[in-house]
């Protein structure tokens, strides 16, 4: 399905400075390749807070994901490329469409949401605006890897063109059919990129039990989840858990893992045994 090797992030947010780069240093010496931060006004901004990271830690950063609508293409892609040459091709930028919330973060930040079309354009036009500064720096520059947050038909139809990663954005109670489906038709919207792209999927419950900050998020339980064979979950010894994103490689294809940063000493036993294989 795939000649993608394992690679594992970590999804987390910062609270102060020291905490902050004890995270990086952390998730860098359990083996995780990628620190990857989430958008908002809720939160501190993303592309300082990652420069820290990157600065204290060998470590790939990422955004997970930009929130289209908050900025201009020009200034998102002005910051994504910035942070690209100055940690050395560390950077990768994630963007996407945003979730409900980001409506009231572009309306304190004076910037219009837009309909989920004009969104969509916008995340488009930001890799454009990428792309043009990295040909402007000439032959020899970096190149900033795009991953786009793709539910729908549509932002598929945009990730094949443009993206280097996809996380094929599913509901919580999505399983392997479901998912599958979605990245078929992903790869055939590629056709001839369809094997240089890399394929994520982000976990958020590693284990039996659903904090409630993700119950409430995800809006479902525990039991919910087992039922459907939700792949927002994982369970098992850290062999069967391996076994298990093995499986899910050869059926979808995904190979790029993120969890959530409460879970990274309870998932590093199942990077150790999967990572670069």
């Amino acid at each position: 399905m795939t000649d993608h090797t394992f690679r594992f992030g970590v999804v987390a947010t910062p609270q102060d400075g020291d905490a902050w780069r004890a995270t990086a240093r952390r998730i860098a010496e359990l083996g995780y390749s990628t620190l990857l931060m989430p958008d908002g006004l809720q939160l501190l901004a993303p592309f300082p807070s990652l420069a820290v990271a990157a600065s204290v830690a060998d470590i790939r950063v990422a955004t997970f994901v930009l929130a289209s609508p908050l900025r201009t293409p020009m200034a998102a892609a002005w910051d994504a490329h910035s942070m690209t040459v100055l940690t050395g091709g560390r950077f990768e930028l994630g963007i996407g469409t945003g979730i409900p919330a980001a409506k009231q973060s572009a309306e304190r930040l004076g910037m219009p949401y837009g309909t989920a079309a004009e969104r969509l354009a916008q995340v488009g036009a930001t890799i454009d605006r990428v792309r043009e500064l990295e040909l402007a720096d000439g032959p020899g520059g970096v190149r900033t890897p795009v991953l786009v947050a793709a539910g729908g038909p549509k932002s598929r139809t945009l990730a094949a063109e443009k993206a280097d990663i996809v996380t094929l954005a599913a509901g919580p109670l999505a399983n392997t059919d479901d998912m599958a489906a979605m990245a078929e038709d992903l790869r055939a919207k590629a056709g001839d990129r369809a094997d240089a792209i890399e394929l994520a999927m982000n976990i958020f419950v590693i284990g039996d039990d659903v904090p409630p900050w993700t119950k409430q998020f995800m809006g479902v339980d525990a039991d919910e989840l087992i039922a459907a064979d939700a792949l927002t979950m994982l369970r098992g010894t850290p062999r069967e858990m391996a076994d298990e994103l093995q499986r899910r490689r050869e059926r979808i294809g995904t190979s790029y893992i993120s969890v959530n940063a409460q879970f990274v000493e309870q998932f590093a036993p199942v990077v150790e045994l999967l990572r670069d294989r």
